[in-house]
Parts: structure tokens; sequence; C-alpha cells
């Protein structure tokens, strides 16, 4: 029986560790995908640390898949061997559960999500519904895609959906893995584009990137330096921290909104008078589905945008995983196979 490397993860809280299995086959509407390169996620930890309630282990992580497709299940005739493949947190949708047909697929009761509910691409090879996976343009590199199927995926599917018109002033709250894609995209889509972090460091990067205005947070009050610049139609909140959240709400501008990325169980703490003057609001924002991806993927080509990325070979994931978890990566960690 054909064998595959994986990084598994045996028990929450237990190490990534490096085991040989057997090479799955796809079922009915599965695809095969051989991996290429697959990204480490803050999202990983939910799977490594055992956040998700009821997720069966052993469990290989990874959300961020770039590859090509490796053999076809029945009735998966969307796809065909070779052709290059991505996929992200959105695991395919059913089609027939009450989300699914009111059009609400990343809502879908039967969804699933690689790398958690099912094995991910931390590993030679991952099966995917046919409908989870986006086409990778020629011009991406496995390892610039990778990072794109679910950072650059939040970011650009969150910002042009929110409301903003070019010229708008839109703020991204912190310049990480996350937020130096969300600066990226706001420049990108034409918006008057502030990065905020703390301290100086990253204003240099930042403004590289596209941001036009720099704040530093241990400074100066955001809120108040938003203000002054006339107020944010959108806030994009990249980082997990609640506090920072909650200090950057008072430089909204008329009907802005707050959107939150970052994932948190810490209380958001917000006066609810602030939000009545002036129409603002706070919203969450998930991914998306397998043409946003593609959006995505063509908009980053189109556009010019790349994930800044170090790489390290699959079998040294726990160090990736680590760098990423410490804060010590500039911006985003990928894994490839050497295939």
């Amino acid at each position: 029986m054909p064998r595959m490397r994986a990084m598994q993860v045996s028990e929450p809280g237990g190490d990534l560790e490096l085991v040989e299995r057997e090479l799955p086959e796809p079922g009915r509407g599965e695809v095969l995908v051989r991996v290429q390169a697959c990204g480490v996620c803050g999202g990983d930890s939910g799977i490594k640390d055992g956040h998700f309630p009821g997720v069966s282990y052993p469990r290989v992580p990874g959300h961020e898949i770039a590859g090509v497709v490796a053999a076809l299940g029945d009735d998966a005739s969307a796809w065909e061997v070779g052709e290059r493949v991505g996929l992200g947190w959105f695991g395919g949708n059913c089609g027939y559960c009450r989300p699914c047909r009111h059009g609400e697929l990343m809502s879908c009761e039967n969804m699933g999500i690689p790398g958690i509910t099912t094995d991910g691409g931390y590993a030679d090879y991952v099966v995917a519904r046919q409908n989870a996976l986006a086409s990778i343009p020629d011009e991406l590199t496995a390892e610039e895609a990778a990072p794109l199927m679910c950072a650059g995926l939040t970011t650009y599917n969150a910002l042009r959906h929110a409301g903003a018109y070019a010229g708008d002033l839109v703020a991204v709250l912190g310049v990480g893995g996350l937020g130096h894609l969300g600066v990226q995209f706001a420049s990108k889509l034409g918006f008057d584009t502030v990065a905020i972090a703390r301290g100086r460091e990253k204003e240099p990067h930042a403004r590289r990137l596209g941001a036009r205005h720099y704040i530093d947070s241990t400074a100066a009050d955001p809120a108040q330096e938003l203000a002054r610049l006339g107020g944010a139609k959108v806030i994009l909140s990249t980082v997990t921290n609640s506090a920072a959240m909650a200090a950057v709400l008072g430089g909204l501008g008329v009907r802005g909104r707050l959107l939150v990325l970052g994932a948190s169980m810490e209380p958001l703490q917000v006066p609810p008078a602030m939000l009545i003057p002036s129409g603002k609001s706070i919203a969450g924002h998930a991914s998306g589905i397998s043409g946003d991806s593609e959006d995505t993927l063509d908009f980053s080509v189109l556009a010019g945008v790349r994930p800044v990325v170090e790489t390290r070979p699959l079998e040294q994931a726990r160090e990736a995983y680590e760098r990423m978890s410490n804060g010590e990566a500039r911006f985003r960690m990928v894994l490839t196979t050497g295939a």
C-alpha cells in the first residue's frame, strides 16, 4: 500500500509528530491533492491545543493548502489530474441543509474544516471535497498561494464587502500575518490606508506595503489619531487583543464598522452608547467559499499582492508552528513537501 508522510497531533495539547500513513483514497465527489505547500495559521492552534470540542485525534492540521490534483473519486468531474488547486478553511458545502438552501454556504451545517474536522495539509497528500477547491493561477507559486487561501482570503473578502469606497479611510489594526496582507489589499482596493501597530519598527514595512498613514498605538491614542484623519469608514482588526480593539472604536467615522477577524474568547468591553451616535457597528467576518478564494488569488495576481513568507520543510512543522505562535515569523510560515 502506498505511504505518505504527515505531521499529526495525537491528543489535545500534544506535540506535532512525524508519522507515516497509508495514502488515502478519495471517495465519491472527492479529490486527492498532492500537497506542495501549506501555511501555518493561528487557527491551527485550535487542533493543537484542543479548543474544538468533539474533534477526533490523531489529527493532521493545516488549512492553507496549495498543490495539484493527484487522483479523482467517483463523480469528481470538476477537476483533472495535474490541475493546480488550493484548499482553505471552507471544506465544501452539502447543498441540502437550511443555510445552504438559503445561500449561506459558509454556514453549512455539514461543511467540515480541513485540518480540524478532517485531516489537513501538514502532509504529502490531503483529500478534499471537489467543491472546496479553488484554481490557482500560474503566476503564483505554491508558497505564495498557500497563505492566500486563508489569511489572504479573509482580509480581501472582508474588505471588499465592508461597504467602503475608493478614497475612504480604512485602518488595519495589527501588521502581522493577517495585517500585512490587509494593508496590501486595502491599498490596492483604493482606500486611504492606515496601519496601526505597537511601536515604530513596523512602520517602514507597513508603508512599503501601501499604508499612507501609520499610527504607533504606544505613542498616541489611535482613536484620536483616526478621528484627526476624519474618522475611519472601516477598521479591520487582525489582532486577538480585545483591549486593542476597544481602544480604536472611537476612531470610527459616520456609520463606521469595526470588522473583527482575529479570533479571541476575551470579552470586548464596549459601552453601547458609543455605537448609537453616527450609527457605528461591530461585525465579525468569516473567510469565504472556494469562489471567493479564486477571486482572492486572481486579484492578488492583478494587483501584485503577495504574502511575505518564511518556508520550512514539512518535517520541521513543529519549529514553524512555534515561530508562528511566538510571533517570531515575518510574516507567514509555510511548510513545503518538496513535491
